[in-house]
């Protein structure tokens, strides 16, 4: 009889992705410890709750400000389930230090959210370098250096972890009234860092995804629903007519971080509402176009 691949991979000492007995099918986090970057208030804030609403046995936010009235109010809520560590993101060392902070109080760590990120919304020949620098040090050089501190832990607990990135919509198709091509092209970045990274450490079960919201209510788009065309915006978007509430963005992280997604990776979900019905017309009619070219 010949050696299958799973068998030769043991031989080699290679790490190997064998088929489990049995798999989940109910998406919870109960009994995980999850670190999600950014997550002092806003969005990261957000998917901190749902986490612990869906069963994590406790969520560490790291970020670089201090917590504030809202993650303390959070923290009462789930008393001792939601803590939070300070660290920089884009130093390396101070995110791995955080890494090893959780692991040696929880001996473990299932999954990272690198949800930590930075917008700058104005003309391409009016950013200045420093913007740009400050954009791409935490949007994408940051969100590598937590990534990286993530696997390694994975690796070494010998844990089927689970990195989750928060992207963006912008990501995909620029937005004429608010455009910014450096924060665009910085979340671009995020979801081909995404399926390369879900390529490598396939062979330590480490999945990696992210989700890409759209317009969302949140301290940063306060304005958005203030334009005296923002029913107009709408109707021509299409789409759900409004913006999202953070508590909807929940639902996709907690899948992905769940044992349910066990062999989803390398995948992006987009939550958008309003801004991803034209773009799917946008993607049909660029494939007839090239559909007609080739035929």
């Amino acid at each position: 009889m010949g050696t299958s691949v799973t068998e030769a991979q043991t031989a080699a000492g290679e790490p190997t992705t064998t088929v489990a007995q049995q798999h989940q099918t109910k998406v919870t986090l109960i009994g995980k410890v999850i670190a999600i970057t950014g997550a002092n208030r806003g969005i990261g804030l957000g998917v901190a709750e749902a986490c612990l609403d869906n069963g994590a046995q406790v969520v560490y936010s790291i970020d670089y400000a201090e917590p504030g009235q809202d993650f303390a109010a959070a923290q009462e809520r789930w008393q001792g389930k939601l803590k939070a560590i300070q660290a920089d993101v884009t130093k390396e060392a101070t995110v791995t230090a955080a890494v090893d902070q959780i692991v040696e109080s929880e001996g473990a760590l299932h999954g990272m959210v690198v949800n930590a990120g930075r917008t700058n919304h104005k003309a391409a020949l009016d950013f200045t370098e420093e913007e740009i620098r400050n954009l791409f040090d935490i949007n994408v050089f940051g969100a590598f250096y937590c990534a990286r501190a993530a696997a390694r832990a994975f690796i070494k607990l010998n844990i089927k972890g689970a990195v989750v990135f928060t992207a963006s919509m912008a990501s995909y198709r620029p937005n004429k009234r608010v455009p910014s091509a450096p924060y665009g092209a910085s979340k671009a970045g995020i979801r081909n860092m995404t399926h390369t990274l879900a390529m490598e450490w396939a062979k330590y079960n480490i999945r990696v995804n992210s989700v890409s919201p759209g317009l969302v209510d949140t301290a940063m788009t306060y304005w958005v629903p203030q334009q005296p065309d923002w029913e107009q915006q709408l109707k021509y978007y299409g789409g759900m007519p409004r913006l999202a509430q953070i508590q909807e963005l929940g639902g996709a992280y907690v899948y992905l971080l769940s044992d349910a997604a066990s062999y989803t990776t390398s995948i992006d979900i987009p939550v958008n509402g309003v801004i991803g019905s034209m773009l799917h017309i946008l993607l049909l009619y660029r494939t007839l176009l090239i559909c007609f070219k080739v035929c």
